[in-house]
This record gives structure tokens, C-alpha cells and sequence, in this order.
């Protein structure tokens, strides 16, 4: 199976994460897509999402580029692990699933 790629920028104030907690994201990403969608498919889902004490919360999609409802289910399940550092407020979270 393919990497399962991420092009994640809020609002270009994303924080960068470190060497650990890249490969936790790599496996939420692909515990996600495995449960929500077809991981030989691509999509592109943009979330709108509220960033508070390095977390994202109230995540909606606002574009979706998805074969199926799944991708969307999945890329509000990644935002959970998406690390936020200390911003805070609306922000939008392009995902990209590259498929396999």
C-alpha cells in the first residue's frame, strides 16, 4: 500500500511535528482511512475546523473531492491527531489521500 499523504496547511501556521509523532500521525492516518474508505482510492477534503489547546474540534467539510461519504468520515478522524502547537481559532485543513 502506497504512503497514505497528508498536504495539511492551517492557514500556513501549522506546527511542524517531530520524528515521533510524524509516524503516530502516519498510523491515525492510515487507522482512518482503512476504517472510513477505500485506501486504493484518492480524494481531496478540505476541513473548517477550531484550533484550542493544540487540538482541533468542531471539524466540517467545506470541499470535497471524494469518491465516497468514507473520505470525508476519515479526514475528520485524522484531524484528531493533527497537532495544532498553540494556535487557535478557525482554520482550514486541506487532506490529501493518495490511494494505493
Amino acid at each position: 500500500m502506497k504512503k497514505i499523504i497528508a498536504a495539511v496547511a492551517a492557514l500556513g501556521m501549522l506546527s511542524v511535528a517531530s520524528a515521533g509523532s510524524a509516524g503516530d500521525l502516519q498510523s491515525e492516518m492510515t487507522r482512518c482511512l482503512t476504517k472510513h474508505a477505500n485506501t486504493r482510492q484518492a480524494a481531496k477534503v478540505t476541513l473548517e475546523c477550531t484550533a484550542a489547546a493544540g487540538k482541533l474540534s468542531a471539524c466540517k467539510v467545506v470541499e470535497s473531492e471524494a469518491p465516497s461519504k468514507g473520505f470525508e468520515a476519515a479526514a475528520i478522524c485524522v484531524a484528531g491527531a493533527l497537532p495544532m502547537g498553540g494556535k487557535s481559532g478557525v482554520i482550514r485543513v486541506p487532506l490529501r489521500f493518495t490511494g494505493a
